[in-house]
């Protein structure tokens, strides 16, 4: 039987590390003095009464007895119900007047995605600002992650949750040899150190301190909230685009990997055979789009504007961030192809990037190039290889089912954008941004993500497609199978 008490105990927790959040925001609306203070603070009380009232019920909870099961359940509760929580402070300040739309919003920041109802961003007050900011901080690294981290409260049931919150795709990475709540607190040391180092290098330039701390920690989690309706493109700063991009690909990266560079073990960074691939990746579509955009202006912004311009871009989308610096929509249908592909492939497993995952593209890749050498060779054995280790036959099954699953998802929801009256091209890049948790989109949302204008039952489409893509596909897709309710 699933241990139903250990389920509630564990969202509890989630609850009450939720308020402290919550309560940051709090502090920061009431410092600016803003009209939003009141509706947050009461959000406060009612998330506080939630993880109280929830630890209470299953305090007396069995951690052994808790499985995969269980932590499957929680991991997918959890956000579920944390954007339920976390979208109170936008409906109660009637911001957000709609609670689809809040709830949209606040799924969105969760899931790291980026997309957005709002059209006036700069109309909203510090601490609604900061709250959005902070939903995307926690998506990044994992609300699960960060409470494994944090509260010693999980017993037996924190490698099932650890498990379910970080699904890999059987590459074989160097692990951390610690229990899983050291493997959590790692991680978590390392976001919060490259947190404080990219809002200290933002502030360094032309953001002001609230916007240096806001754009670090939507850019750390690849997020894509800015405090700007004009994105990074307000500042019209070369300094800040290059600061941005930097910690948008660092976030990109296979966080075990970082720790270990920042251990002194530089080697096993670059000689990590996925992050090769993905950097190559990126230098390819940076030229293809500087060669393409200079080609159509005659290269009048200078060399090194256009290719920023192209990396930024490209950076931005295939790392699932979704800061712009101006509108690509000009750029044609070319670059739109690009951008599809970067937002399908995605960034590092591990990271705090959607999509596809890099990972699982080059064994799809390499798995396809030994079945065309087979149709040559019927005889010869060609494993696939990762990092000089053999990905065994499972793994490989498991990424290419993966990558079915995924594209079914992504002709799935399109159908039903269309069927609720999205256009075709609109329809297909918000379900690829969406499962990819990247944000922006074609023709009326743009660059900016702006959803406002989306049917209703489009957006708890796409709402669902964020919460799956973040939750890597299978660890929501398995509750709603009979056998997993089977003792």
């Amino acid at each position: 039987m699933l241990n139903i008490r250990f389920i509630i105990k564990m969202l509890g927790a989630m609850f009450l590390l939720e308020t402290g959040f919550m309560l940051l925001a709090t502090g920061v609306a009431f410092l600016y003095g803003g009209d939003d203070g009141c509706p947050l603070l009461l959000s406060c009380a009612i998330l506080l009464a939630a993880g109280g009232g929830f630890f209470l019920i299953g305090r007396r909870a069995n951690e052994q007895e808790a499985g995969y099961r269980e932590g499957m359940l929680i991991v997918a509760l959890t956000w579920t119900l944390l954007s339920l929580f976390g979208m109170l402070p936008f409906f109660l300040s009637g911001y957000i007047d709609s609670v689809t739309d809040a709830y949209f919003e606040t799924m969105s920041g969760f899931t790291t995605t980026g997309a957005s109802v709002l059209t006036d961003i700069e109309a909203l007050p510090h601490g609604l600002l900061l709250w959005r900011s902070l939903t995307q901080w926690q998506g990044g690294i994992g609300v699960v992650v960060f409470t494994v981290a944090l509260l010693p409260l999980f017993g037996g049931g924190a490698s099932q949750m650890f498990e379910a919150e970080t699904t890999g795709t059987g590459i074989s990475h160097e692990r951390f040899r610690p229990r899983v709540t050291q493997v959590a607190k790692r991680l978590s040391g390392v976001y919060l150190l490259l947190t404080f180092v990219a809002a200290f290098l933002l502030w360094m330039g032309p953001m002001d301190a609230f916007e240096a701390m806001n754009h670090a920690l939507t850019t750390v989690s690849t997020g894509g909230y800015s405090t700007r309706n004009a994105s990074i493109g307000h500042w019209d700063s070369a300094y800040i685009e290059y600061v941005t991009a930097l910690f948008m690909l660092v976030g990109s990266v296979n966080m075990t990997l970082l720790y270990f560079f920042l251990k002194g073990n530089v080697h096993k960074l670059w000689g990590d055979e996925e992050l090769r691939w993905f950097v190559f990746i990126i230098l390819l579509a940076t030229g293809a789009t500087a060669l393409w955009t200079g080609g159509m202006d005659g290269w009048t912004g200078g060399v090194e504007k256009t290719l920023r311009q192209a990396a930024f871009h490209v950076i931005s989308l295939i790392s699932s961030t979704g800061f712009m610096t101006t509108d690509y929509l000009p750029w044609g249908s070319f670059f739109w192809c690009i951008a599809l592909i970067l937002m399908f492939i995605g960034g590092c497993t591990g990271s705090t990037s959607g999509g596809l995952k890099a990972g699982r593209f080059v064994i799809i890749h390499k798995n396809l190039s030994n079945v065309f050498l087979r149709q040559m060779h019927p005889n010869a054995v060609l494993p696939v290889r990762m990092n000089r280790h053999v990905i065994s036959t499972d793994n490989v099954y498991r990424c290419s089912a993966f990558a079915f699953v995924y594209l079914f998802l992504i002709m799935a929801g399109c159908l039903i954008l269309t069927f609720d009256g999205m256009g075709f091209e609109e329809s297909i890049a918000a379900a690829i941004s969406a499962i990819g948790n990247t944000g922006p989109g074609l023709g009326v949302q743009g660059p900016a993500g702006n959803y406002a204008s989306v049917p209703i039952l489009s957006k708890w489409t796409l709402a669902l497609l964020m919460m799956v893509g973040r939750l890597e596909i299978f660890t929501v897709l398995i509750i709603f199978l009979p056998g997993f309710w089977k003792q």
